[in-house]
């Protein structure tokens, strides 16, 4: 399948590249990535980055292309980091010639001409660099920190068990450019100190289902003016939930313009069908999915207090 995407990227002078709406670091870094791969080894195309503003990376300095539709009449359109079409960023891919995916979720419809899916990597990222290595592709340093970031934020910094030894190997792979890890992971994680005080705040707001299933519901009154989009917000909220012992399901709900905003983790059972059935998506232990409404919401919470209930805990 790579020689295949290869072989399409070969084939095509301009290329737009796509990925899921509200970007998190897998999105981010791979669409980086594989734009500054292509132009690095085909320095003659055209190539462009679509989307939304990735507002919670403010650090990376990107810009994203505003093209008229006429720019996908002859191109081709790669799609990153989604496993849903109508998350797609930019649903104009439908415009352009042939359309191209690597995505690492769970596979749940046909997207591109070609898909290159597997959800047995970590994320994105590591399945472009793993395409990068294997088609014996130049890689800058630009192009291998980009991909770096999306694989240590896809994996939790490399403790999540979609964790492999081919994750490592990647990773030795892209650090073999001189990536700056210590401010890479500075720009990441370093928080302003009302930041970490509202953290405190959210983690009051925790509650318990019957069968220790923890989650956070957030009215979209509650949120602060100045706050990020809803889809954010719950992608935040969802960490702080991770290592309370004892709980092995947990859920963020987050009110947005569009509806409810729910991200669910587990760490011990698959909790994609939940999602799936909610109109979402994901991985077996990360996925999510927007509902209409705090009832959904509640119905959704009660499906996954039945599945721990089931599972014994």
């Amino acid at each position: 399948m790579f020689q295949q995407a290869l072989a399409l990227i070969q084939q095509f002078d301009r290329i737009i590249i796509h990925r899921h709406a509200h970007p998190d670091g897998d999105a981010l870094g791979s669409q980086m990535g594989l734009a500054q791969l292509i132009k690095d080894n085909f320095p003659q195309k055209e190539v462009y980055m679509v989307g939304d503003v990735a507002t919670r990376f403010p650090f990376v300095d990107v810009t994203f292309d505003d093209i008229p539709d006429e720019a996908y009449r002859g191109a081709l359109a790669v799609i990153l980091d989604c496993g849903s079409s109508h998350l797609i960023c930019d649903d104009r891919y439908k415009l352009a010639t042939k359309t191209l995916r690597f995505d690492h979720h769970i596979y749940c419809e046909h997207i591109a001409d070609l898909d290159v899916v597997d959800s047995s990597y970590e994320s994105a990222c590591g399945l472009v660099a793993m395409f990068a290595k294997e088609t014996g592709l130049r890689l800058s340093k630009a192009s291998a920190t980009s991909l770096y970031m999306g694989m240590v934020t896809d994996s939790g910094r490399f403790v999540f068990d979609s964790v492999t030894a081919r994750t490592f190997e990647l990773a030795a792979f892209l650090l073999s450019q001189p990536i700056d890890l210590a401010s890479l992971y500075y720009d990441l994680y370093a928080e302003e100190f009302s930041v970490i005080i509202e953290r405190a705040d959210n983690m009051h707001k925790i509650q318990f289902t019957e069968h220790s299933v923890a989650y956070i519901y957030t009215a979209r009154e509650d949120l602060p003016e100045n706050s990020d989009a809803a889809p954010v917000v719950s992608s935040g909220l969802v960490s702080l939930m991770h290592d309370i012992k004892g709980v092995f399901v947990w859920v963020n709900f987050t009110e947005g313009e569009d509806g409810v905003h729910v991200e669910i983790r587990s760490n011990r059972y698959n909790i994609n069908p939940i999602a799936v059935k909610y109109g979402g998506g994901g991985h077996k232990k990360a996925s999510g999915c927007t509902v209409p409404d705090r009832e959904t919401a509640m119905a959704l919470l009660a499906d996954l207090d039945a599945l721990a209930a089931s599972e014994g805990v």
